[in-house]
């Protein structure tokens, strides 16, 4: 199979409107060509001709775990351990969830202030629910090494933090974790497809991750679950749902979960959003990651050096660190949120993250030196300008 080079060829394959400089691929990735195609022959071909026939005859029952597979190249798992479907939301509830029955006797779960909101919503949901005395502690990220212990039951933490870009040492922190008995769960929403992850080679317990970011499936895109194979087996599946059941198409009155990573299937696959995740997954079979991730530090180096030469009043809240970031740049400006919409305005799509930051995704597979220099001098024309202070600017909207 021939590779694509990074931009070189990979530019072409997506939907990019005139005029637009496109930073937000850290919350949403842009359209790849071959999605309308695809979707659309799942709508007329397979739903349209085949009908029901197609859970068998277009294999839309085992989407769940082809896709987990193919997923799993660019997280470092191993095959089989990946499962596709829901949302990432149920899928760190279900990890949470498992991982913590495995360290039944310690009720600390320890997190970092850097953590998703929704992963720290969904782990007090399920303590909640649970009763079990459990308790979901929050440190500074830098703080975390240091908080690890013998009290700690489950390690819950996103290893890219979506404010700042900064990036946790995944084998370092699991290997610390596993020495003092503490399970292992990652959220990977800022890594896959990103950067090189190695959950195999780190050892790690739990990841689930989104695949609308920097993979490219579109809004709503189905997350994904990896379980360790040393656990698929007996780790409990919370959300026992009868796509998970062993049988379940024998609808026997009580649940027995199916074997391996099966077992963390929920409900019925959404099947037109597969398709499209797919479609993305088609360029990703062919790109090599390290090289995406060779060129996202180059292209984050050059606006973070034509941003801080620029615009003197925006602090830059990235790691310059190649090892502790991400493939974000984040500036904290006080004016953040009006900035960014003037920005906007003007064709250079990041976006804001109360209280003060702008976020700037780094998307190698369709940007370039020449659009980050652009970027850079727009920036400069809005914050030197005070171009944000319109009042226009000033309206927040219900999506920041």
């Amino acid at each position: 199979m021939t590779r694509y080079r990074v931009y070189d060829d990979t530019k072409a394959l997506f939907h990019l409107s005139d005029g637009v400089i496109y930073l937000d691929g850290n919350s949403l990735g842009a359209l790849p060509l071959g999605v309308a195609e695809r979707v659309s022959r799942v709508i007329t071909t397979e739903w349209g001709n085949e009908l029901i026939r197609a859970w068998n005859t277009a294999g839309w029952y085992a989407q769940p775990r082809h896709v987990g597979d193919r997923i799993a190249r660019l997280i470092g798992a191993e095959a089989g351990s990946v499962m596709v479907g829901d949302t990432l939301s149920l899928k760190v509830y279900q990890a949470l969830a498992a991982a913590l029955d495995m360290n039944a006797s310690r009720k600390v779960v320890l997190s970092d202030t850097g953590n998703f909101p929704t992963d720290l919503y969904m782990a007090e949901g399920l303590i909640e629910t649970v009763g079990r005395g459990h308790q979901l502690h929050l440190v500074a990220p830098e703080e975390i090494e240091a908080a690890l212990s013998e009290e700690v039951a489950v390690l819950y933490i996103t290893e890219v933090d979506y404010r700042t870009g900064r990036r946790h040492d995944m084998a370092k922190l699991t290997a610390k974790a596993h020495a003092l008995g503490i399970v292992t769960v990652w959220d990977l929403a800022h890594s896959a497809g990103a950067l090189p992850v190695d959950l195999a080679g780190c050892g790690a317990d739990f990841a689930a991750g989104c695949t609308y970011k920097y993979i490219n499936a579109g809004p709503g895109a189905p997350a994904f679950l990896y379980v360790a194979p040393r656990h698929a087996d007996t780790a409990r599946a919370a959300l026992s749902g009868w796509m998970g059941h062993a049988k379940p198409f024998a609808f026997e009155l009580a649940y027995a979960a199916a074997g391996g990573v099966e077992r963390m299937r929920v409900g019925t696959p959404p099947v037109l959003a597969m398709a499209a995740l797919e479609a993305s997954l088609d360029i990703w079979d062919r790109v090599d990651i390290a090289e995406v991730r060779a060129r996202s530090l180059a292209l984050g180096d050059l606006l973070i050096a034509e941003v801080e030469r620029r615009c003197p009043s925006l602090k830059l809240v990235t790691p310059r660190a190649h090892e502790r970031r991400g493939s974000q740049v984040s500036f904290a400006f006080e004016g953040g949120y009006a900035a960014m919409q003037a920005l906007i305005a003007r064709g250079v799509i990041g976006d804001f993250r109360a209280p003060d930051i702008m976020r700037f995704g780094i998307t190698p597979l369709y940007i370039g030196e020449a659009e980050i220099v652009r970027a850079a001098e727009i920036i400069e024309e809005v914050i030197a300008g005070e171009v944000w202070r319109r009042p226009e600017y000033q309206v927040v909207n219900a999506v920041t």
